[in-house]
């Protein structure tokens, strides 16, 4: 067979010539885009990038965690589709071509909370329209998506979101677990977790009982500040203390 393809076409193959192998897709150097961005090199905890939505958004875990999923969306797609036309991208004006994919994908985004999600979209319209100048997104975009082929652009937008994600669930499940005593708040799936039940809401552990689980809490109540935005901040905080506690390499970078 490999006689007679010479044959047709007039060319030898060389037998010393390395033959290219091809690119897995999901080899380690693809693995390392995707779970890089969860830890050792999260935007908020380690690069210190989006922390303003951070900080606005978390008061509750299912905001949180719309917020998450769009950013994840927007960040992986817009590097995917900066990806494919970076080699006709002129120069001059690729933050604005940029910009554009943003901003188009953050407006489909928009559209489909106002039909699917309507109460959360009142909650995080202004923030959903802010992922348009997001750090992380941008950032993204210019170092890695214009230098590298779709498939791995696409993997490290959605290593990047999921690693900002990641972050914005866990301040809000810390925010509104001790701030309300509640998880998942307005959603389909809300848990009152422990405070004193009254005629409207029941929770699990209930403070103000006097026998059962709940009588051993008698004296907890639930903090207030943690609902506030400067809370955020504090435990965003705590949070880069334990990472750099916990891997010491990690000391030295901001």
């Amino acid at each position: 067979m490999a006689e007679s393809t010479e044959l047709r076409t007039g060319v030898v193959a060389d037998p010393k010539k390395p033959v290219a192998e091809k690119e897995p897709l999901f080899g380690k150097k693809e693995k390392i885009l995707i779970t890089d961005p969860l830890l050792d090199n999260n935007p908020i905890t380690i690069q210190v990038l989006g922390v303003c939505s951070a900080l606005a958004v978390t008061s509750l875990v299912y905001p949180s965690l719309v917020m998450a999923v769009a950013v994840v969306f927007v960040c992986a797609f817009s590097s995917l589709l900066t990806s494919l036309m970076r080699n006709i991208i002129p120069k001059a004006v690729r933050l604005i071509v940029q910009l554009v994919i943003i901003a188009t994908l953050v407006t489909l985004v928009n559209e489909a909370l106002k039909v699917l999600a309507f109460p959360v979209y009142k909650q995080l319209s202004v923030y959903i329209g802010l992922i348009i100048t997001n750090c992380i997104v941008m950032g993204r975009l210019e170092a890695f998506a214009m230098a590298n082929k779709p498939w791995r652009a696409f993997l490290d937008g959605v290593g990047n979101g999921l690693g900002y994600g990641l972050i914005l669930v866990a301040v809000g499940v810390v925010r509104e677990l001790f701030g309300k005593g509640s998880l998942f708040a307005g959603s389909p799936i809300a848990m009152n977790i422990i405070g004193p039940s009254g005629d409207t809401t029941q929770y699990w552990i209930n403070t103000a009982a006097d026998s059962g689980i709940g009588s051993f809490f008698g004296w907890y109540a639930n903090n207030n500040l943690m609902v506030l935005p400067a809370a955020a901040m504090f435990v965003i905080a705590v949070f880069i203390w334990i990472q750099r506690s916990y891997n010491s390499k990690l000391v030295d970078v901001s």
